[in-house]
């Protein structure tokens, strides 16, 4: 398994149409989806820039896993997500290395995307995700 590119960098916040603000009239990028996960507790909005999205991740509840976040951590960078062709696959493939899993089989992410998530105490404190169409 090898990822084909950066697929979206996930950004937890705490107010998403603040945020969108932000994105669309200081940096000029355009808001092209929002988007509620619910199974996620989650809310999120979409930016495309070449080849790699922005998605910004508000919560829906503040004991789902991006308000703890956001509690704990405050604002920022929650996850990177790399493409790749089959997310099974990848998640095996990092399984058999030794690497920690949060999800041994896909799920459904916004945007339609199975994803499947590594745990950040096995990939050096960033929270990685796996995901394709």
């Amino acid at each position: 398994m090898k990822p084909t590119h950066i697929e979206h960098l996930g950004i937890a916040v705490k107010n998403l149409d603040e945020s969108i603000k932000y994105y669309e009239e200081v940096l000029g990028l355009e808001c092209y989806n929002i988007e509620e996960v619910k199974d996620q507790k989650v809310r999120t909005a979409f930016f495309k820039l070449g080849d790699t999205k922005l998605e910004l991740l508000e919560s829906t509840d503040p004991e789902g896993p991006i308000g703890k976040f956001v509690e704990k951590r405050g604002e920022g960078i929650h996850h990177i997500a790399f493409a790749v062709e089959d997310t099974q696959k990848a998640l095996d493939d990092a399984a058999a290395k030794g690497v920690q899993l949060i999800d041994k089989t896909p799920r459904k992410g916004a945007e339609n995307l199975n994803i499947g998530f590594l745990h950040p105490k096995s990939t050096h404190g960033v929270l990685t995700e796996f995901c394709c169409k």
